[in-house]
C-alpha cells in the first residue's frame, strides 16, 4: 500500500517544482523531503523522478500517482465538508487570499458579518496578486480567493476550482483634481504623452491598461510602477501621473481625483473561487455569503 503522505509530497513537487520549495511550503527540511520521495519510489517499484539539469522531472508513472493523490485529497476534503455539515454550529478555519481593492472594499464588512453571525469560524486573510492566489488556492494553500478579471483578459483557469461572481465595477481614467496642464485632458486619447503610473508587468490590470491605451492610439509613458493602488492615487492627487482606476478603490474615502469615462465603459469583474471539493463546507459557504452581501451594495 502506498503511503498517502508521500503521495502528497510527490504532488507538491509537481506543483512547486523543487524539493526546496516543497520543504519550505510544508515546513520540512529538504533532506527529509528527498528521503520520503526516495522511499515512495521504492514502494512504487518504478522510477518516479529523473534529473534534468539541476531540477527533478516527474516520470509518466509519477504523473499517475500525482493524479491519484489529488483524487485522495479531494475525497478527504469532501468528507471533511460533509462531517462539518452534521454539526449544529458552523465552525472551522477559512483561509482567504485577496487583492488590495477587494480587501479594502469587501473584507471589513464581510469579516464583521462573520464575527456577529458565525463567531466560531476563524477567517484568515492574506493579500495576494489574483493570478498567484488562484494558483495557490488550487494548490491548497488557501481555501478561497477573491480575484479579478478585466475585459479581454481572462483570469487563469485551474481544474477543480469553481467561480462565483461577486460584483463588477467601472474602470475610469483618473486625473489630478486641481488645476494643472492635465485639466485639459477630456478623454483617453488626450492623455497620450502624459506620465502614467501602473502596476508591475505581469499584472492583469497592467496588461489591460496598456491595451486600452494602445487601442486609443498611443503607447503609455509608464514612469512609475507600484502594486499599491493607494500609492498610485497619491501620485495622481499630487499631479505626478495619471492612471486607470477601478471604482472599488474609492470605497470608504472621498473620490479625490477627476474621473473620465473610457471608451466602451469597461467594467472589471470581481469573483470568488474555491475548490469544488470544499464548496459545500459550511464555513466556506458562510464566508462566501458574507462576501456576496458585502458586494451587493456595489452591484
Amino acid at each position: 500500500m502506498l503511503d498517502v503522505r508521500r503521495l502528497v509530497l510527490l504532488r507538491e513537487l509537481s506543483i512547486r517544482g523543487t524539493v526546496a520549495a516543497v520543504a519550505e511550503a510544508l515546513n520540512f527540511t529538504p533532506s527529509a523531503v528527498s528521503q520520503q520521495l526516495a522511499t515512495l519510489e521504492r514502494e512504487a517499484g518504478v522510477p518516479l523522478l529523473r534529473k534534468s539539469g539541476r531540477r527533478l522531472q516527474l516520470t509518466p508513472q509519477a504523473d499517475v500517482l500525482v493524479a491519484a493523490a489529488s483524487e485522495v485529497l479531494d475525497t478527504l476534503e469532501r468528507a471533511q465538508s460533509t462531517l462539518e455539515s452534521t454539526l449544529t454550529t458552523v465552525q472551522g478555519r477559512v483561509r482567504v487570499a485577496v487583492f488590495q481593492s477587494a480587501a479594502l472594499a469587501l473584507m471589513p464588512t464581510a469579516l464583521r458579518t462573520m464575527a456577529i453571525e458565525h463567531p466560531d469560524v476563524r477567517v484568515e486573510m492574506v493579500q495576494r496578486e489574483p493570478e498567484t492566489a488562484l494558483h495557490e488556492t488550487w494548490a491548497r494553500d488557501f481555501d478561497m480567493v477573491i480575484a479579478e478579471q478585466y475585459p479581454a483578459h481572462a483570469a487563469p483557469r485551474f481544474p477543480g476550482l469553481e467561480r462565483h461572481d461577486l460584483t463588477t465595477d467601472a474602470v475610469r481614467l483618473a486625473l489630478p483634481p486641481w488645476d494643472t496642464a492635465l485639466v485639459h485632458v477630456t478623454d483617453l486619447a488626450s492623455a497620450a504623452g502624459l506620465p502614467w503610473v501602473m502596476e508591475p508587468r505581469g499584472a492583469a490590470s497592467r496588461h489591460f491598461a496598456e491595451q486600452v491605451c494602445r487601442r486609443a492610439g498611443f503607447e503609455p509613458d509608464v514612469r512609475y510602477e507600484t502594486a499599491d493602488l493607494q500609492s498610485q492615487i497619491r501620485l495622481i492627487e499630487a499631479g505626478n501621473a495619471v492612471a486607470l482606476m477601478p471604482d472599488l478603490v474609492w470605497t470608504g474615502r472621498e473620490t479625490t481625483c477627476r474621473l473620465v469615462e473610457l471608451p466602451d465603459a469597461p467594467r472589471r469583474t470581481v469573483f470568488t473561487a474555491q475548490r469544488t471539493a470544499s464548496s459545500e463546507s459550511p464555513a466556506v459557504l458562510t464566508v462566501r455569503t458574507a462576501l456576496e452581501r458585502a458586494a451587493s451594495v456595489y452591484s
